[in-house]
Formats: structure tokens, sequence, C-alpha cells
């Protein structure tokens, strides 16, 4: 696989869960080239290295959630018995190191950069949100403004209200002749 394709297959891999991208533990086995059993069993023994902000366990209902939106194994056909782990960058990171394989650390180095890109990415999109809802804003004011002057110019369009008192010349009743 080349470097470009191997980008680009991690950066499909990170999801956002609780509002932090993260990686779950399948998909950081097969990248690092090991069995998810492997993974798990370092990550059991060298526990204190993953405190809750390097990974946690998805709840349930987290877990449905992803399987609905990735058409995953259901449960009871060949799933799994445990919710899985998802990983942050940093906890990513540490699975490398505890996993003390040659594929585990060179692979470390994408997860990395794949994670920079995604924030890079969401940092580019925030601003072009930000310049979205400032022209939103200058819109509704220029609306506004317009609205307000076709009311002016329809209000100068209506005919005056009769005041009682008519304007203009009344010609005096024609006098018999001699």
């Amino acid at each position: 696989m080349s470097k470009s394709s191997l980008a680009v297959s991690v950066d499909s891999r990170i999801l956002v869960v609780r509002q932090q991208k993260v990686i779950l533990d399948t998909d950081l086995a097969e990248l690092y080239g090991v069995p998810v059993k492997r993974l798990n069993e370092q990550v059991k023994r060298n526990r204190e290295r993953f405190p809750s902000d390097f990974m946690f366990r998805l709840t349930d209902e987290e877990q449905e959630s992803l399987r609905s939106q990735n058409a995953t194994s259901k449960s009871g056909r060949g799933g799994r018995r445990y919710a899985p782990y998802a990983f942050t960058e940093h906890g990513a990171i540490m699975a490398a190191t505890v996993l003390n394989s040659e594929q585990a650390v060179e692979m470390s180095v994408f997860v990395v950069r794949a994670f920079v890109r995604l924030r890079e990415m969401l940092a580019t999109n925030e601003k072009l949100a930000a310049k979205i809802d400032e022209l939103e804003q200058r819109l509704d004011t220029h609306d506004a403004s317009i609205q307000d002057l076709i009311e002016a110019i329809r209000q100068m369009m209506l005919p005056e209200p009769a005041t009682g008192r008519k304007i203009g010349f009344v010609l005096p009743a024609a006098k018999p002749g001699p």
C-alpha cells in the first residue's frame, strides 16, 4: 500500500466520539499489524499508561450508534462480547509503544499525522463557518434596510387621505346674461 493511500486509510478510521477524535481498537490493531486480542492484552497489562484521556471503552449506545452507521456485525452473530476501546491520539501513540513491534512504531507516525490533518481540517472549517455567519449577519442587516426602504416607497405611493377640504379653483357660478 502506498504512503498516500495508507494516509487516507488512517484518516477514514478516525471517528468523533464524545467530542473527541478517536480510533477504535479494531482499526488500530489492523493498522499496527496485530490481533485485537493482543492489543487489548497489552493495554490491560499496561493500564497505568492509558488514563481516561488516552483511551475509554464505548458505551452500549455509542457502540450501537457506530454499528448502525458503519453496518458492523451485530452482537450474537460473530460480534464482540465487550464494547471496543476508543483511543485518542495520545492513546494510539502509547499503544504503539506497548506493542513494541516495528510495524506499530512505523504506523504510529501515520496515525499521528492523520490526527493532525483532521485537527487542521476542523480548524479550517471553523474559520469558514465563522465567515459564513458574518456574511449572513451582513445580509440580514442589508435585507432589513432594503425592506425599510421598500416600505417607505410604498407609503409614498399611497393616495393622500381626504381631509374634507378640496384643493384647487372653484369656478364661480355663471351669471345669467342681460
